[in-house]
């Protein structure tokens, strides 16, 4: 139950359930940080210390680790406080990546970092397509750079909100302000105020598109004559089919096969046993 109660509910019902998941959710985000980085380390050999960075950043973002916790439908499962619950806090994106991260550090209590590993790496691979973290800053100081003659400077300020800090953030390129963002993060805030500038001076952004690994395709093999009244049918062996040599996986999507066992789920459990 801890795994999927909110700190807001936690402080009205202390009787039902006295802890939150803040303290697993700070554990599975290590424990996440470690599996993607271990990942990528054996996966991509050659990739670049920034290469392997950005990669991760993908498989770890908000959106992602949303997108896994809609999957589970466990914005369904969440113990919430009542405001939260009525402002649509099981769809809110922040909320969902928090108590998925946290469902992870239960799993990891409970099963071990194998488990774990496995466990999202799974959940991972079944999206239709990974979430794209773009760098919103970095696109903004060349568009700034190229319009104003000047980098980006943003001014952020965090602000406690219940039991956590959120924070604003507003990005100037002069004297005149561009954009406006709020995260929970000084980082987050910053991208969005980014973002927001560059859809004020560029226009609607476009999402990235995730790349999806190439597929194999067996060649076909030789043709047969075709019979005609003629000609005798031929009598050769028909050639076996031989494997196209496999194109190189980008390093933005993970290879559709692992060496690793999947692992078998229990049905969905409004109790969730013992990840606690």
């Amino acid at each position: 139950m801890e795994a999927v109660t909110h700190s807001s509910f936690a402080n009205e019902s202390p009787h039902l359930s006295p802890r939150d998941n803040e303290r697993l959710e700070y554990l599975g985000d290590a424990v996440l940080q470690l599996i993607t980085a271990e990942y990528l380390y054996k996966h991509h050999p050659g990739a670049s210390e920034g290469e392997l960075t950005q990669t991760r950043s993908s498989m770890v973002n908000t959106n992602t680790l949303a997108d896994l916790a809609e999957q589970l439908d466990l914005g369904s499962y969440l113990y919430l406080g009542k405001g939260i619950a009525r402002g649509g806090g099981r769809s809110l994106k922040s909320l969902l990546a928090n108590a998925f991260e946290a469902l992870l550090g239960a799993v990891f209590l409970d099963a071990g970092y194998d488990a774990a590993y496995h466990y999202y790496l799974n959940r991972y691979r079944s999206l239709p397509e990974p979430a794209q973290d773009e760098n919103f800053k970095g696109r903004l100081q060349q568009v700034a750079q190229e319009r104003f003659g000047q980098t980006p400077v943003y001014d952020s300020e965090g602000a406690r909100v219940g039991s956590k800090r959120e924070y604003t953030s507003v990005v100037f390129a002069g004297a005149e302000p561009l954009g406006t963002g709020h995260g929970a993060t000084k980082q987050e805030a910053e991208q969005e105020a980014a973002r927001a500038a560059l859809e004020s001076l560029v226009g609607a952004l476009k999402p990235a598109t995730a790349v999806k690994p190439p597929r194999s395709r067996a060649r076909r093999g030789s043709r047969q004559p075709r019979r005609t009244a003629k000609t005798e049918p031929a009598l050769t062996e028909p050639v076996p089919a031989e494997p196209a040599p496999e194109s190189p996986v980008p390093l933005s999507v993970l290879p559709s096969d692992d060496a690793a066992p999947q692992i078998a789920e229990p049905p969905p459990s409004r109790q969730f046993g013992g990840l606690e």
